[in-house]
């Protein structure tokens, strides 16, 4: 299967650059076309000049680059035929439609190929200045992409990019924006992101779910010999209470033994996050992870794991949380910010608060 990752971006925001660091770090080894789309005047179709053809050439990393000019589907057939890849970047011209681009792929109808990304790269600095002046085109690339790459974040102030942040997530509220300069970062990393592979919320679910699942199924074990017994639910419910006569240690609020309404970790648990610029100290991050301690204005915690930019240095806190225990340590730089939260009965808006 042919993965084909489209990756948007208005003249100057930094596609190329974001592309050779990705074939340079992530992709080297996997067979590539990268192919720059030029488009011509844009009709009200959205369609693509007919008249030229395919013009190769070799690139230093061994990739094969294609400016394709004229019937894209056609032309994406042919070198889809001739070069048999295992992933084909697109990169559109700037003032491309990002949907036009996405949608000709998925036109074009191609066996064994797949939409596999659409990203918009967006330069920080100026996304005020683009929205305004460039809005349906600069819009429709932001509306569109399931990842977000901020360049230059590291020339404008923490404030600046925040506004840049906001005003994205005006027009997208689901796409991962990468704001940590790219130096910063490994392509694996900036890949990883792409493709969706870093859901820190769902790693932590399925982590918390097995453990959660693993739990009743050992105390299933534990009290077997008292189900073969034929009394009454209520006679039933009263051996079991003396064992312990709790809730579930979990925090779901479910009696350990009442099997007959025995309850699914994902109908109990359910999770927070927050994805940002935002800097913290060490001394706010331990402060924060103590509140979390206090049930009854944040829920019950179970977990909580993050990794954010420090406000005291160049360096990166990571934290781990479980109930009256926290890790806070140094670690290397992420794409952005991470906050995730998981436990029952969440007080999202007090979380939101705990965390501004």
């Amino acid at each position: 299967m042919t993965k084909i990752d489209v990756i948007s971006g208005f003249l100057g925001a930094g596609k190329t650059t974001l592309i050779k660091k990705l074939l340079s770090e992530a992709l080297s080894g996997e067979k590539i076309v990268l192919i720059e789309n030029e488009f011509g005047e844009i009709g009200v179709d959205g369609g693509f000049l007919k008249d030229a053809g395919i013009e190769i050439t070799e690139m230093n990393s061994g990739c094969i680059c294609c400016s394709l000019v004229g019937d894209f589907g056609t032309a994406l057939k042919e070198v889809v035929d001739k070069y048999d890849p295992e992933r084909i970047l697109i990169e559109p011209s700037g003032v491309g439609k990002l949907s036009d681009v996405m949608k000709a792929v998925k036109d074009a109808g191609l066996k064994d190929c797949e939409l596999n990304s659409a990203v918009a790269v967006v330069d920080a600095s100026k996304a005020k200045m683009y929205i305004k002046n460039f809005g349906e085109f600069f819009i429709n690339q932001i509306e569109h992409a399931g990842t977000i790459i901020l360049s230059r974040t590291g020339n404008i102030s923490a404030e600046k990019l925040d506004a840049a942040v906001a005003l994205i997530r005006e027009h997208n509220d689901k796409a991962t924006i990468i704001t940590t300069p790219w130096d910063d970062l490994e392509g694996k990393a900036i890949l990883n992101t792409i493709e969706g592979t870093t859901d820190l919320a769902a790693e932590m679910l399925a982590e918390v779910m097995k453990e959660h699942e693993h739990h009743h199924d050992h105390d299933h074990e534990e009290h077997e010999h008292e189900h073969h017994h034929d009394h009454d639910h209520e006679e039933h419910d009263h051996e079991h209470h003396h064992h312990d006569g709790e809730e579930c240690s979990c925090g779901c609020g479910h009696h350990h033994h009442d099997h007959e309404g025995h309850h699914h970790a994902d109908e109990v648990f359910t999770s927070w996050g927050h994805e940002g610029a935002k800097r913290y100290s060490k001394e706010e991050i331990n402060n924060i992870l103590k509140a979390l301690d206090d049930t009854e204005t944040y829920g019950f915690i179970l977990r909580s794991k993050g990794m954010v930019q420090s406000s005291e240095s160049d360096t990166w806190i990571y934290f781990d949380y479980v109930p009256e225990e926290t890790n806070v340590r140094e670690g290397k730089p992420d794409v952005t910010g991470k906050i995730c939260v998981i436990g029952s009965n969440l007080k999202e808006d007090k979380l939101a608060e705990l965390f501004a």
